[in-house]
C-alpha cells in the first residue's frame, strides 16, 4: 500500500504474542479474554480467537461487537449500566460484572439469567499515573470494603480485579496479589472465578513467563477458583505500526519533519500521557521533531535520529501501535483517518478498511 497514513497490523508479529498467551492457558490453567477497550479491530479476531477464550467489555457496544465477532466467552463490565442498556447487554454476555453493589442490587432481577460478578478494588496498583490508577483516592472504579461485599456473596460467584497497568515487573506483579491475597482471601475462597484483569506485560521479553503461570495456578489451587486474564496490550503489543510520509521540513532552532498524521488524532495516548513515539532504528547523525499535522501546537510524536537527512515523501513508521489507537482514533481538524491494512501470515498485505470525506460528514450531523 503506497497512499499514508494507514496502520499496519503485522499478523505474524500478532501470532508470537499469541502464542506466548496459549502457553499460559496451558500451564497455568488460567482463560485469556481480549480487552476490547485496547484493541477491537475485529479483522484480525479471525487469528485471536484461535489464541483466547474470548472477549471482556466496558460498554453495551463493545459487549455486542465481543460477541457478534469474535465469540467464546463474552464478559461484560461497566463502570455504570444505564437502564436502557441492561437488557441488551444482558442478551449478548455470559458474564457480567457490576462495577458497584449499588448496581449489583438495581439490575439483580434484569442479569438474573447470567453469571454475575463484582468488581473488588483492593486498593493498590501499579499504575505511575495518576490518571490512569484504579487504586487513586476516591476511586470510583469497584467495591473495597470487605464486610460491605461479604454482605452480598450470596448474590454473586465471582470478582474482578484490575489494578496492574503496563506492568512489566512480574515481583511487583507477584507481592501485589499476595497483598490481595492476605487482605481479601476470606471472600476469595468464597467465589468460583476471579478475573486478575488486563495490564500485565507477560508478553514482554525476558518475562518469566512459567514463573508467571506457576503464580496463576497457586492463586487458583489455594482459592479454588477459575482464574481470568484480560490482555489487551499484551495481545497486540510490538504487532503494528502507523506508516506515514514527510510532508515537509523545515529548521527553527531544531530540524522539523512533519507527517500526514497527528499524535491527537492517531495516538491520542502519547498525548494524554505525555510520552514519546518510538521509531526503530533511532539512530544515526540526523536529528528530526516528528510532528504532526494537526494545528494542535503540542502535536508532536518525539525527536528522532535518523541515518540520513529527511526528505519529502519518505516513510517513517511508528512503532506499536495497535494498543488504544484504533479504538480512539477521531477526526480532530478533519485530518484523514488512517486506513487499516493487515500482513496476512503468508507475507501479503490486504487493505481491509479505507476512510473517506462522506465517513467524516456522516461522523457529525
Amino acid at each position: 500500500m503506497n497512499q499514508t497514513p494507514y496502520y499496519l497490523i503485522d499478523k505474524p508479529k500478532l501470532l508470537g504474542n499469541l502464542e506466548k498467551i496459549a502457553h499460559v492457558r496451558e500451564r497455568s490453567g488460567a482463560k485469556a479474554l481480549l480487552a476490547l477497550k485496547c484493541f477491537a479491530t475485529w479483522s484480525v479476531f479471525d487469528l485471536m480467537r484461535d489464541y483466547m477464550d474470548g472477549t471482556t467489555s466496558s460498554s453495551l457496544y463493545e459487549v455486542g461487537l465481543g460477541r457478534e465477532k469474535f465469540g467464546g466467552e463474552t464478559h461484560a463490565y461497566s463502570v455504570a449500566y444505564a437502564d436502557h442498556e441492561i437488557d441488551a447487554v444482558v442478551g449478548y454476555a455470559d458474564k457480567i460484572i457490576f462495577n458497584s453493589i449499588g448496581q449489583l442490587d438495581r439490575f439483580e432481577a434484569a442479569a438474573a439469567g447470567i453469571v454475575r460478578g463484582l468488581r473488588l478494588n483492593p486498593g493498590i496498583s501499579s499504575s505511575g499515573f495518576d490518571l490512569a490508577d484504579p487504586a487513586r483516592p476516591f476511586s470510583r472504579l469497584g467495591e473495597w470494603d470487605a464486610d460491605r461485599i461479604a454482605g452480598v456473596l450470596d448474590r454473586i460467584s465471582g470478582f474482578m480485579i484490575h489494578n496492574n497497568c503496563e506492568n512489566a515487573d512480574f515481583a511487583l506483579f507477584d507481592r501485589m496479589l499476595g497483598e490481595i491475597e492476605s487482605r481479601f482471601g476470606d471472600l476469595l475462597g468464597h467465589v468460583d472465578w476471579v478475573s486478575l484483569g488486563g495490564g500485565i506485560h507477560f508478553t514482554g521479553e525476558d518475562y518469566p513467563l512459567d514463573a508467571f503461570c506457576d503464580r496463576l495456578s497457586a492463586f487458583a489451587d489455594r482459592f479454588g477458583v477459575q482464574v481470568y486474564l484480560e490482555p489487551g496490550e499484551a495481545a497486540v503489543t510490538n504487532s503494528t505500526t502507523l506508516e506515514v510520509s514527510v510532508l515537509d521540513t523545515l529548521f527553527n532552532g531544531k530540524h522539523l519533519a512533519i507527517v500526514d498524521s497527528s499524535i491527537e488524532a492517531h495516538m491520542l495516548d502519547l498525548l494524554i500521557y505525555r510520552e514519546r513515539a518510538t521509531i526503530r532504528p533511532d539512530a544515526g547523525p540526523h536529528s528530526y521533531m516528528i510532528c504532526g499535522k494537526s494545528c494542535l501546537a503540542g502535536d508532536i510524536f518525539g525527536e528522532f535520529r535518523f541515518e540520513k537527512e529527511l526528505s519529502i515523501g519518505d516513510r517513517i513508521s511508528i512503532q506499536d501501535a495497535a494498543g488504544y489507537t484504533m479504538v480512539k482514533k477521531n477526526w480532530f481538524n478533519g485530518v484523514n483517518m488512517p486506513a487499516i491494512a493487515v500482513r496476512q501470515l503468508d507475507g501479503s498485505v490486504d487493505v481491509i478498511r479505507t476512510f473517506s470525506f462522506d465517513d467524516y460528514v456522516t461522523s457529525l450531523s
